[in-house]
């Protein structure tokens, strides 16, 4: 019996050192895998039931223009913060810090007392404002680092550029575009919390980390280039009286966008003070008619496809053509022109004739070609597309008014670059502003190249188109004002009707002017658009002398030499056109900008026509003629006639009238 109570003892005793064992190595494997195999998720977790994580601003990348001038760069700012629960005195430190803050002291005591414990107070504050806050030396209030956005230029390339928020994410143009190329890592502020979760103070030791900086991306536009756009566009907006204005300058043979300016423009720095009219960029995101710039493209199709040579005559009905019912007038009566008087003199009539030799299929096809009706895909947000409705759906007078440019609509840099194709040789290239990517010590990290997106003329229509458009420009054409001294001009003026309601606005314009420079090698397309001048509504009054500003100050700024037949020309004399017989020397509007008095012999009557009272003041001084003024605006008639043989002594009147 006592044998059977000692052996139960002893196995109840294994039992449960069995059990002790069991209970032990359970307890070490589970400790080894709590402290060793997942310590750092726990970690975290608990860190998460104590931390709390606030979201610091990361930094932006830069953005330069070609030379590596700073468009938009990120600087570092004080941002101020505040732990309520070591705040001795709230309302009393809320009274001093209101004023510094820019808060009432009732509303700032309200913000404090309303946190749990951490609250911002003000963030990325300029230097002298955070520098008083601190001298105050107040007891829970803190500061840390954080990114701003600046934009060092101001108004410059504003469009193009764009801007950020408070976030600090791309809102508009490139900053929107390439957003997640330039914004950097988010860093971050770390606070404890208590049991209950609220914030008690800053982690020692672990204030935080500050935010990792984006890419850098350089642009095609040049400052200079771009200043010099902005500058004559508003100049030409403001003598014009007009709404609004849009100034491109391209390199024909890259598709690199050089200046793109809009007027009116805005300070990126304090965007939010302008309405939207002064934040869009109308060179992208507005589309119009372009009136006779269209005629261009009408030409160099029919060229291309054989119906026409320069050569060819058509009757220009005396100003009145009639079409499916409807009427097409020119400002002028003309009988025959040939194809380069109908581009010199912006005959409709004679646009629309060639029109119908080329007939819809064919036009159609070729304005595509040139990119109208769909997006140049040039790399910024909020592009249109303009509007050029399907073939068939072109009835009655369509082909004739979309030959002039009437009835179709596009945007200011589709008709810049469908002109950079005539004048690179019949190539359209696609339109861009980012040239590369770049890191902070300079290495290239993608690199943008000219990309051709079709060929759509030959060389040589290309070329006898770029001859034609020369006409325009020299002395009898619409767009005299382009002229550029020392180099060889092509450009096409445009004045066109805005659409109002469901018919044509009988005072609102669009006037233009769109060319390259120099004739032979192109270094530069240009394009001025003016939107509702008051002064005159035509393109080569309004929008011309512009181009011709811009054009001569940026080929002096890029080195370009000018051409030398044409510095020969001025010393030696005009040589005389070697164009058919033409009409009376107008614009496109029954006016024209600036004058010419190259060819007039000592002793004759100067051409004062079209000059303004200034111009011809000056050529009065420089003759020592006695010249009676009546009016004022531009001169559209003198007496006696020019050429007339004069003496000092004879009477000479000058009559100009508003050219509007």
């Amino acid at each position: 019996m006592i044998e059977k109570k000692e052996k139960w003892a002893r196995v109840r005793m294994r039992f449960v050192a069995l059990l002790f064992v069991v209970v032990f190595v359970a307890t070490t494997g589970r400790a080894f895998y709590l402290q060793v195999l997942n310590n750092d998720r726990l970690v975290k977790l608990a860190e998460k039931q104590h931390q709390r994580i606030v979201a610091l601003t990361p930094a932006r990348g830069a953005i330069y223009d070609r030379t590596n001038a700073p468009f938009a760069v990120s600087i570092e700012m004080d941002s101020c913060y505040a732990e309520t629960r070591n705040m001795e005195n709230i309302p009393q430190e809320a009274a001093q810090l209101a004023p510094l803050l820019g808060y009432g002291v009732q509303e700032l005591e309200a913000k404090l007392k309303g946190a749990k414990n951490f609250v911002w107070l003000a963030r990325r504050i300029p230097p002298e404002q955070a520098h008083k806050v601190k001298a105050l030396g107040l007891e829970g209030v803190g500061f840390v680092k954080e990114s701003k956005r600046f934009y060092p230029n101001s108004q410059v390339a504003a469009h193009v550029v764009g801007f950020t928020g408070v976030d600090p994410g791309g809102l508009e143009g490139v900053e929107k575009k390439y957003d997640a190329t330039i914004l950097g890592n988010t860093g971050f502020l770390v606070t404890e919390r208590d049991a209950l979760g609220r914030d008690i103070a800053l982690k020692k030791g672990s204030e935080g980390k500050s935010g990792s900086k984006g890419n850098n991306v350089v642009l095609t536009l040049d400052k200079n280039v771009q200043y010099i756009a902005e500058k004559e566009l508003t100049n030409a907006v403001v003598k014009n009286g007009a709404k609004a204005g849009i100034a491109i300058v391209m390199d024909p043979d890259t598709g690199r966008v050089l200046a793109m300016a809009n007027y009116p423009s805005f300070n990126p720095n304090s965007f939010a003070e302008y309405g939207q009219a002064a934040l869009r960029n109308r060179a992208i995101a507005d589309s119009f008619e372009p009136g006779s710039t269209f005629k261009i493209f009408l030409v160099a199709s029919a060229l291309e496809a054989g119906v026409i040579r320069p050569g060819d005559m058509f009757n220009c009905e005396n100003g009145s053509y009639s079409v499916y019912g409807r009427t097409i007038h020119d400002t002028h009566k003309y009988g025959a022109l040939s194809v380069p008087q109908i581009l010199k003199f912006s005959s409709n009539i004679g646009a629309a004739k060639i029109g119908s030799r080329l007939g819809p299929e064919r036009l159609y096809a070729a304005l595509t070609g040139f990119g109208f009706g769909e997006k140049s895909s040039i790399d910024l947000p909020g592009e249109a597309s303009g509007m050029l409705r399907p073939q068939s759906k072109w009835y009655g007078i369509d082909l004739a008014t979309i030959s002039f440019g009437q009835g179709v609509t596009a945007t200011a840099l589709q008709i810049t670059n469908a002109v950079s194709a005539v004048a690179n040789g019949g190539n359209l290239m696609k339109p861009y502003l980012v040239d590369r990517v770049v890191d902070d010590n300079g290495v290239v990290l993608q690199q943008f190249a000219p990309q051709v997106k079709r060929r759509i003329i030959s060389p040589e229509t290309a070329k006898t188109v770029a001859r034609m458009l020369e006409g325009v420009v020299v002395e009898g054409g619409t767009g005299t004002g382009a002229a550029v001294e020392g180099y060889r001009v092509a450009g096409k003026t445009g004045t066109a009707q805005k659409v109002e309601g469901r018919g044509y606005s009988a005072s609102k314009r669009t006037a233009s002017f769109v060319g390259f420079v120099p004739l032979d090698k192109p270094r530069l397309a240009i394009m001025v658009v003016v939107d509702e001048p008051t002064t005159s509504s035509y393109g080569g009054v309004v929008a011309a002398p512009a181009f011709s500003a811009i054009a001569q100050q940026t080929l002096c700024y890029l080195n370009v030499a000018p051409d030398k037949n044409v510095v020969a020309k001025k010393k030696g004399g005009a040589a005389p056109e070697k164009s058919a017989p033409k009409p009376e020397p107008v614009a496109e509007g029954g006016s024209v900008e600036g004058g010419s008095v190259e060819g007039t012999a000592a002793g004759a009557m100067p051409n004062f026509r079209g000059m303004s009272m200034r111009q011809v003041l000056k050529v009065m001084e420089k003759r020592g003629l006695n010249v009676k003024l009546q009016g004022s605006g531009r001169a559209v008639e003198q007496n006696p006639a020019p050429g007339s043989r004069i003496t000092t002594q004879d009477q000479v009147w000058v009559k100009f009238v508003p050219s509007a």
